[in-house]
């Protein structure tokens, strides 16, 4: 309950639409959730059109001190396709702008419209933008003069993905993107539900876009040691040995549900909660903290309202590293577990690897397609769980196969993590409604 007396769940925040491009070829909602029903593996090799030098990335490891580089990834197929006329803008302009901003406004006129919303009909609406995204290589230096100079500017970094939205769509609500590494999409969406829920816009998109430009991740993670060693995402499994890098595009509208219901929208989900925290001082920066993990997720929880015994399916943040799976597992354990759930626990890198600042909406959409179609979906190689944490003193479980879902009361509840390098983190929890 606010200082003002109203209650979140009076008119709850929802998600009213969605749309999503990840590696495989997935292009939409459907697609994607034959890939997870079905445990498709969606990775592939290095691509060979980016002018990447990928004889020099996968030998690497002839260097003292550095790790191996699998080729393999998850790749979008169309990350260089775009009809830049369609949303106005120029030829010019396209070929400098960085690819992850080219498919964000893609996905977010397809989110617009899965929701049975006219995208073209919103200039001057009250709708907000928020867009979780990480700066990515892409092209010439800025200092460098040539054709193109003059249009980089609003191609820069994080500039021009929500502001292209918003001026693509003419949106007069709030407009920002989000960097908190693999927080940012989560946290975006956490922007857009608080921007909704005091009323500084009447709706908003929400999301992550990641388009790897270059291939400076693999190289920073081969140096660390850190990357997978099999070119496999093994999520929670014993076998995990690093990071699989990879890309995504998500997005979401969110409303609060009286307005999705008087427009006949499709109500996938009540967000119940959603909290950020950050890590602290103490052991070096890109190392996750147990104690922060599960601090927040109990701020979650108890702002959730939700008894932890009803969450269903938890769709972690899995990033298949030593240093990383392990904390998040004892930490789910200490605050879902100690409280009685006996949720499936996934995580969807385990498909299409580590799409980085897009990485949380991508579960979020996860999560609410298993909602919609009443199954938690396997996450792959988890019939050899991890050993650094003691399975037998808790009630949760990895999703091995494809697991019914039953709701509780007409609802089904899950949860959804993300962590960053940076040291934040977010946590959320969602209500399906079953009914939907």
């Amino acid at each position: 309950m606010s200082r003002n007396g109203y209650s979140p769940h009076d008119d709850p925040i929802v998600i009213s639409g969605l749309a999503i491009e990840a590696p495989g070829g997935v292009d939409s909602p459907a697609k994607m959730w034959s890939a997870l029903a079905e445990a498709k593996e969606l990775i592939s090799p290095f691509p060979r059109d980016r002018g990447w030098p990928v004889e020099d990335l996968l030998s690497l490891d002839a260097y003292e001190g550095w790790g191996k580089v699998c080729d393999a990834g998850g790749f979008l197929d169309d990350a260089g396709v775009f009809d830049p006329a369609f949303f106005g803008i120029t030829q010019r302009e396209a070929t400098v702008m960085q690819p992850q901003q080219r498919v964000a406004i893609r996905v977010a006129w397809k989110a617009l419209e899965n929701a049975g919303v006219n995208p073209g009909a919103l200039a001057g609406t009250d709708g907000g933008v928020f867009v979780g995204m990480s700066p990515m290589e892409y092209g010439p230096r800025a200092c460098t003069p040539d054709d193109y100079s003059g249009h980089r500017i609003t191609n820069l970094g994080q500039l021009g993905a929500a502001g292209r939205i918003s001026h693509c769509l003419g949106l007069v609500g709030p407009s920002m993107a989000v960097d908190s590494a693999c927080a940012s999409s989560l946290t975006a969406l956490h922007l857009a539900a608080s921007s909704v829920r005091e009323g500084e816009c009447d709706w908003a998109l929400a999301g992550g876009t990641c388009v790897m430009g270059s291939p400076a991740a693999f190289y920073e993670f081969a140096r660390l040691n850190a990357l997978s060693q099999d070119g496999h995402s093994r999520s929670y499994s014993e076998g995990a040995s690093g990071a699989l890098w990879g890309e995504g595009v998500g997005m979401v509208l969110v409303e609060h549900e009286s307005r999705a219901r008087q427009l006949g929208h499709r109500v996938y989900g009540r967000i119940r909660a959603i909290r950020t925290n950050h890590n602290g001082k103490g052991k070096p920066i890109l190392v996750p903290r147990l104690r922060a993990q599960e601090q927040l997720m109990r701020k979650t929880i108890d702002a959730s309202g939700v008894d932890p015994a009803d969450i269903g399916m938890i769709e972690g943040h899995g990033t298949a590293t030593l240093a990383g799976d392990p904390v998040e597992l004892i930490a789910l354990m200490k605050t879902y577990g100690a409280g009685g759930s006996h949720a499936r626990v996934g995580s969807m890198k385990s498909n299409a690897g580590h799409a980085q600042a897009a990485s949380g909406i991508l579960g979020v959409i996860k999560l609410l397609l298993a909602g919609q179609h009443g199954h938690i979906p396997p996450t792959l190689f988890s019939d050899k769980p991890t050993k650094m944490v003691d399975w037998d003193l808790t009630g949760l479980r990895l999703a091995t196969t494809l697991h019914p879902w039953e709701p509780k009361d007409g609802v089904r509840y899950g949860a959804v993590s993300s962590f960053g390098a940076g040291g934040a983190n977010a946590h959320a929890i969602f209500a399906m409604p079953a009914s939907e």
